[in-house]
């Protein structure tokens, strides 16, 4: 057991949001997975995830209330691996019990991590998986490896881990204004008993580059440009008068020195008029650009972030019990609600060592949403583009890999409908 653990950690300013706005339609989970060429052994993950657990104490926490804030503090719950039995994303946290907010379950030969958001962001959630899945490897094949496997590359401290970044990098500045809009809300009927449906494509990674540069851009813009062209074919006319907006995560650790494994992002919104703008893929994806280069500034990444920080670490919040923080911060969420359509987010490539492409398909990632929520990221030259949705209905994803196949990329779908 690792010592020298804190009584406590304070929320970091992100995850202070998700037990406020977290309910059964949006559980604010999201689920990391690894798909491997053969059938996973449960007794050899779990030995896996002891040794991960002792390199990620953080993670065995519970959420508590406190009188003005939530909070975390360690528990002493062993974490056990157990077969798949719910739908993707279901709750974890429960306000009536002190459960970790995370699990670690497996289905044939996919290891699936479920997080919390109030716990750990994207990057946080994968550098656990990262672990995960080496210690699972270099466990289940040692006679491979012998007495020397390859080296993992996480080498961050527990101090680094479990790092407050946004407290550690706040100071009080001039917030730079950003005006948001009112954007088109996609509507449909949702899908029955809160169940989280996903679509997954993977295609090969250098022909989505391929396709992007075709058109002047990197991944991250194509993509992006490509999800709001597909909203807005499936949007009726009269409700264009409203702007498709994505709200896409910024990784902060970009930005700042941090290995922090907690939450430590922030987010821009992107959009484009399509009432009054061409429906031209081109044009889209000149504007997104545009966007991009404005936005993933350090000006107004710092700004951003010193903004969202800058409500815990006024006084007069501060002392607002926990039960009016609760309404305003539902308030606020709600007022966030209302300024986006849809979400994108791109991990990025995942590495591993050199060799373990023998063991690995592919990485996978998506997250509970009330909307539709597009999530992306690579492992060699597999890319994974997966959807979550709370509609029925999935025009939207169908026109948008019907326009990868339409450039000539291949592309294999699945769904949780199979």
């Amino acid at each position: 057991m690792t010592t020298d653990i804190p009584n406590y950690y304070d929320l970091d300013n992100a995850g202070k949001i998700f037990p406020w706005t977290s309910n059964k339609r949006d559980t604010k989970v999201f689920r990391f997975a690894c798909e491997l060429y053969e059938a996973v052994d449960r007794k050899d993950l779990q030995t896996a995830l002891d040794m991960t657990m002792e390199e990620f104490p953080l993670f065995r926490s519970s959420l508590r209330k406190g009188l003005f804030w939530y909070y975390l503090r360690p528990s002493g719950t062993i974490p056990v691996v157990s077969e798949e039995n719910e739908p993707p994303c279901s709750s974890i946290y429960d306000a009536n019990r002190y459960n970790l907010l995370f699990e670690v379950t497996y289905f044939k030969n996919r290891i699936n991590l479920e997080v919390y958001h109030a716990l750990t962001d994207g990057t946080g959630a994968l550098q656990f998986l990262r672990s995960l899945v080496y210690n699972y490897i270099i466990t289940h094949y040692a006679s491979d490896f012998g007495e020397n496997p390859p080296p993992h590359d996480y080498d961050a401290s527990l101090t680094q881990k479990a790092e407050d970044s946004f407290r550690k990098y706040y100071k009080k500045t001039k917030r730079i204004p950003v005006k948001e809009v009112r954007a088109y809300k996609i509507r449909g009927a949702k899908t029955p008993h809160s169940r989280l449906k996903v679509i997954e494509g993977v295609m090969s990674a250098k022909s989505v580059i391929d396709a992007a540069h075709s058109y002047d851009a990197t991944v991250s813009v194509f993509l992006t440009s490509l999800f709001l062209s597909s909203i807005a074919k499936n949007a009726p006319l009269y409700k264009k008068k409203r702007p498709v907006v994505i709200t896409v995560p910024i990784n902060l650790r970009n930005f700042f020195s941090s290995q922090t494994a907690r939450n430590f992002f922030c987010t821009m919104n992107i959009s484009y008029d399509f009432y009054n703008e061409p429906d031209d893929l081109k044009l889209i994806a000149k504007s997104v650009a545009q966007q991009f280069k404005d936005k993933l500034t350090p000006e107004y990444i710092t700004s951003r972030m010193n903004g969202f920080s800058a409500i815990e670490h006024n006084a007069i919040v501060r002392i607002v019990p926990l039960f009016l923080k609760n309404i305003i911060m539902r308030v606020a969420g709600k007022m966030n609600e209302i300024q986006a359509t849809a979400s994108m987010s791109n991990i990025g490539k995942v590495k591993m060592p050199e060799g373990f492409e023998k063991y690995i398909r592919i990485f996978d990632v998506f997250i509970s949403t009330t909307k539709v929520q597009m999530c992306m990221c690579s492992y060699g030259d597999s890319m994974t583009l997966s959807f979550s949705s709370a509609f029925r209905d999935t025009d939207i994803q169908k026109d948008f890999f019907r326009a990868l196949a339409d450039m000539g990329i291949d592309i294999t779908v699945a769904s949780n409908d199979e």
